[in-house]
């Protein structure tokens, strides 16, 4: 409901999901390779958000939860954004478990990927090199009767301002300014992102967030 994202087509994913099998004391077990990541506490968003990635996404992440509170979760996101109502229902949950979610850029994290990739823990935001990020103001459309379209229209202007809002809250820029920069597409640079405040430190290997967080600093 009410798109909120870069490319409006999300089609349906036809490519090869692979397998990976690994022995134990039972004999051998086969894993989708996003099963077997979520072993490890990895949550991967690859697609557009719509309800049914939300649904996924939210369910790891209360498994998660519940299967270790104190334990660091990891998302990586590739993402041209969504549904605005979907990805708020992963955003609720990401700040509502007790484990810090460590968020992940890889390719683009574009319109309401955008702001999944900055609620993340602060100190625990990453982007790659030449990952880029986008912002920008929610699009939608409304028929029907008059009346409906005004309902529909001081609806939309609810979202964009509850999404500026939360962009306000992970990167310490007002209200005023992300209204602003968001006006339109507004695409940056890992290096950009990590000076806007979208996220805490460009990665080039994955040992470096393990040192900060050795060290105490995620």
């Amino acid at each position: 409901m009410f798109q909120n994202q870069s490319s409006k087509s999300n089609p349906v994913n036809a490519y090869y999901v692979p397998m990976v099998v690994e022995q134990d004391g039972r004999g051998e077990r086969a894993f989708d390779i996003y099963s077997r990541l979520l072993k490890d506490r990895v949550i991967f968003i690859g697609s557009a958000i719509d309800d049914d990635v939300a649904n996924s996404v939210i369910a790891q992440l209360l498994f998660l939860q519940m299967a270790d509170p104190k334990k660091d979760i990891h998302v990586y996101i590739n993402s041209p954004g969504g549904s605005v109502t979907a990805g708020l229902a992963i955003y609720d949950t990401m700040q509502f478990v007790s484990c810090d979610v460590n968020t992940y850029c890889l390719g683009i994290a574009a319109s309401m990927g955008s702001v999944l990739l900055a609620a993340g823990t602060p100190g625990k935001r990453f982007c790659l090199p030449n990952s880029h990020v986008m912002i920008h103001q929610v699009s939608g459309g409304a028929q029907g009767t008059a009346s409906d379209v005004e309902r529909t229209i001081g609806f939309m202007f609810n979202l964009k301002k509850r999404l500026n809002g939360i962009l306000a809250k992970h990167t310490g820029k007002t209200e005023k300014q992300i209204e602003k920069d968001a006006d339109r597409d507004n695409y940056m640079t890992a290096e950009e992102a990590a000076a806007y405040g979208l996220v805490d430190k460009v990665l080039t290997h994955h040992s470096e967030s393990q040192d900060d967080k050795k060290k105490g600093k995620a």
